[in-house]
């Protein structure tokens, strides 16, 4: 197995899945913004041109949610992914989703404003509004956090993308000082092995 990946970026999610089920697979590394993922070849593997992007066999994945899920249904126990028939069910599904509809798309703008465009057209004012959505939309995790150590409870895959886009928002500037369960949970995740281990790929 093959993950096309970059540091600090979506690819991280699908390797700290593959560390946590113990699967092994190679990495093929890139930076952010790497002009090699634009090329022809790699768009044959990506027709985006961006990572993470994981070949098993003659399957191709290119979406980190999707990368994740497959990995769960094909290599998990099952141990990871609620039954459907508990009431956890439905809020593994809220929280896995809620990583793309509403953290991610606030810090793809940060991203954008602070990390990718040159200083000569990024805007002060995007990235101030994007850190104030981005720290909002988090009170709803902190909320959801109390009393639990993981977003359902016990450790899941709704962690592997939740906890991920947690930890980057933190790290670009989310405001989490009112966000006691938030910030014990941004520990733990960046305390697991598995996530360390993704990280350093």
């Amino acid at each position: 197995m093959l993950l096309c990946y970059a540091p600090q970026s979506r690819a991280v999610r699908a390797a700290w899945a593959m560390e946590e089920l113990g699967i092994d697979y190679e990495v093929e590394r890139y930076s952010v913004g790497d002009p090699n993922l634009r090329t022809p070849e790699f768009r044959a593997k990506n027709p985006n041109g961006r990572v993470p992007t994981l070949i098993d066999g003659d399957i191709t994945l290119h979406e980190s949610g999707a990368i994740v899920e497959y990995l769960l249904a094909k290599y998990s126990d099952g141990s990871l992914v609620p039954d459907v028939s508990t009431a956890q069910y439905p809020q593994y599904l809220q929280w896995f989703h809620y990583t793309e509809g509403m953290i991610m798309p606030q810090i793809n703008n940060l991203v954008v404003e602070t990390k990718l465009l040159p200083p000569e057209k990024s805007s002060e004012v995007h990235a101030r509004r994007a850190t104030k959505l981005l720290t909002q939309i988090l009170a709803a995790v902190d909320a959801q956090m109390a009393g639990r150590d993981y977003i359902i409870g016990d450790f899941s895959g709704a962690d592997l993308m939740i906890g991920h886009a947690v930890v980057m928002a933190g790290r670009l500037g989310a405001d989490m000082s009112a966000y006691d369960n938030l910030r014990a949970y941004v520990e733990r995740i960046e305390a697991r092995p598995a996530f360390q281990r993704a990280e350093t790929k």
